[in-house]
C-alpha cells in the first residue's frame, strides 16, 4: 500500500456530520437521558439517521484497512 493509495481512500471518505448526532441533542433532557416519547416523534429522522452513520462507517472502515496495511508494509 503506497501513500497515494491511503491519499485516494481518504478523499473518498466524505467530511459530514452526521444526523445522528444533531438528532440526539434534540431528544435528550437535561439530566443526559433520553426523551423517549421525543424520540417516537423523531423515528423517521431517526431511521434516516441511522442509515447516514452506517455508510460512513463502511466508508471509514477502508480508510482503516489502508492505514492498518501501511503500517505492516
Amino acid at each position: 500500500m503506497k501513500t497515494e493509495d491511503l491519499v485516494r481512500v481518504l478523499q473518498e471518505v466524505p467530511e459530514m456530520r452526521l444526523l445522528l448526532l444533531e438528532l440526539a441533542w434534540k431528544v435528550v433532557r437535561e439530566d443526559g437521558s433520553i426523551d423517549v416519547d421525543k424520540l417516537a416523534l423523531h423515528y423517521k429522522e431517526l431511521e434516516e439517521a441511522i442509515a447516514e452513520a452506517q455508510g460512513y462507517q463502511e466508508a471509514t472502515k477502508g480508510a482503516v484497512r489502508c492505514l492498518i496495511e501501511m503500517t505492516r508494509s
